[in-house]
């Protein structure tokens, strides 16, 4: 899967490992995906330049899917056994329809050995 950040937030995530976001979509959790067309739109609202995607791996555990708006477990899935949850693509929760995963424990995402994708070349490379 990848994760797409700024520069600043994959050094840290390198160091320390991922941190639970405190809420989103899907409630709080580290928010992935298996398609990188996704992850390089990430962090939103930051020059290309600033953007990277961390590649990893990921026991997803027990998986809910969360095919519509106002799913009941929407954004509480994790108090209920599941251990992750996913945006099937194309199901009209997400804008670009592209798929989406948010996963409870951040313990159960592994770094990938060449785990820095380069989102955009920078200085005109």
């Amino acid at each position: 899967m990848y994760h797409g950040t700024t520069r600043a937030n994959a050094d840290s995530i390198r160091s320390n490992g991922f941190r639970r976001s405190s809420d989103g979509m899907l409630g709080p959790g580290v928010y992935l995906s298996r398609d990188l067309e996704k992850a390089r739109r990430y962090p939103i609202g930051h020059p290309d330049e600033d953007r990277v995607i961390i590649k990893v791996k990921v026991n997803v555990g027990r998986v809910i899917a969360i095919r519509h708006q106002n799913h009941s477990l929407q954004k509480t899935w994790s108090s209920h056994g599941y251990d992750s949850a996913w945006v099937p693509p194309n199901c009209g929760m997400v804008n670009s329809g592209l798929e989406e995963n948010c996963i409870w424990d951040p313990n159960e995402i592994r770094l990938k050995a060449q785990n820095i994708i380069e989102s955009r070349k920078r200085g005109g490379e």
